[in-house]
């Protein structure tokens, strides 16, 4: 499904939206609750990848197809790896067997995992006979995808002796490894992380209890996005989410003030405030523990005339899409004079954009999220865009709520 989107009116937004809980979370709770059945979730995601997760670990089939999942794909090698007397082929889209996992098969290789490729080496799909798991001990890159460290401290929490990784060289994406760890000390599972080295004591079981998701703050920012274009004296409220949050995309509270945004805590809401005009000067952010939201940070920055210099992007070349290519070619169709790297995006301040310019989503949700917010601007189209349903199912009616006109091509 294409379309194009307009707003025809620019009056203050006042509006209150809901948004499902963190995939990040959900997802990492999913795979807990595999390993410890007396575990409830409540606000879990209603993601694509969240779905798909939940089909796999209730699948009683020989091959498991993921998709586009690529936190799925990963978690469930760790998974399927220290589950006994099972044998799954993991699988995915064409997409996914193109995203390289060699990485954590060889540190669980290391452990003891019984895990071959069925295709090319280093790459989905794989072979995953499920044996116990003996030795407790592990070494991994720290600059590697968090994805990687998570699927690791998951399995290790139901390891006989825990597990103990120690990770070489600089650590990026340091949120998301918290996350794990905090969301293992919610439940009642020890943990130690000291300089590089992360411990995941052993549990045999745990107290019954409900975890209550936090909403994705991923999702959120395509909100601030909006409040930035927004006129002033704008207000979108959105829960529920907290102050004190696990994820490492929080950081957009911070950030966001850069563009007049304010962000006003209140129980489980917050609320983005439009409260003064955007800071003229260049943006300069290091967003190696956040950085989902790069495409929606640029896209904001282009569509203010904001100079930015965005780096700690090197994971995203190995999302969905090449995410740095896929941004250099759609901004530039809207105006956009841009370089990168193979780890940093630089962005010349402008006034002028483009209309009616129609974006690629390369099979990213959020290359039509991210694009989405500049319909306040000028009017939009957006290719493949069923394409949000990976993280965010209810993203065009909101979108829909908060003002933008959406007609199909």
């Amino acid at each position: 499904m294409d379309i194009l989107l307009n707003v025809i009116t620019n009056e203050k937004i006042i509006e209150e939206i809901t948004i499902s809980g963190s995939k990040s979370e959900s997802n990492r709770l999913l795979i807990l609750q595999q390993l410890f059945p007396e575990i409830s979730i409540a606000n879990l995601s209603d993601s694509d990848d969240s779905v798909h997760l939940q089909q796999a670990l209730s699948t009683k089939g020989s091959t498991i197809d993921i998709g586009h999942a690529g936190t799925a794909m990963r978690f469930l090698v760790g998974y399927f790896a220290s589950k006994k007397n099972s044998e799954v082929v993991l699988s995915g889209s064409e997409r996914m067997q193109q995203r390289p996992i060699g990485i954590l098969v060889e540190a669980l290789r290391d452990l003891g995992a019984k895990i071959s490729y069925e295709e090319k080496e280093g790459y989905p799909p794989v072979r995953i006979t499920g044996q116990t798991i003996a030795k407790d001990k592990v070494q991994i890159n720290g600059n590697v995808s968090s994805q990687y460290i998570s699927s690791l401290l998951l399995m290790g929490t139901h390891l006989a002796k825990g597990i103990t990784i120690s990770l070489i060289g600089k650590v990026t994406s340091i949120p998301y490894i918290k996350m794990t760890l905090s969301l293992l000390n919610q439940l009642g599972i020890s943990t130690r992380f000291e300089g590089n080295t992360i411990q995941v004591f052993p549990v045999k079981q745990l107290q019954k209890q409900t975890v209550v998701v936090e909403s994705d703050w991923s999702s959120a920012s395509y909100f601030y996005s909006v409040a930035a274009f927004s006129e002033i004296g704008s207000t979108i409220q959105l829960s529920a989410y907290k102050k004190e949050s696990l994820q490492g995309d929080s950081c957009l509270a911070e950030i966001y003030s850069h563009f007049g945004v304010e962000t006003v805590f209140d129980q489980n809401t917050i609320s983005l405030k439009k409260i003064r005009p955007t800071d003229a000067g260049p943006l300069t952010l290091d967003l190696k523990n956040a950085p989902d939201i790069a495409q929606t940070i640029a896209v904001t920055c282009f569509g203010l005339g904001v100079a930015c210099h965005l780096t700690g992007l090197h994971t995203l070349k190995i999302k969905e899409t090449d995410r740095l290519e896929a941004l250099e070619a759609e901004l530039k169709k809207l105006g956009a004079v841009l370089t990168i790297t193979n780890e940093s995006l630089s962005l010349s301040a402008s006034t002028k954009i483009e209309e009616n310019i129609a974006i690629k989503t390369y099979n990213d949700h959020r290359m039509a999220m991210a694009f989405a917010p500049l319909a306040f601007k000028v009017p939009i189209a957006i290719l493949d865009a069923e394409v949000v349903s990976k993280s965010y199912q209810k993203f065009w009616k909101d979108m829909q709520q908060i003002g933008i006109q959406i007609k199909e091509l």
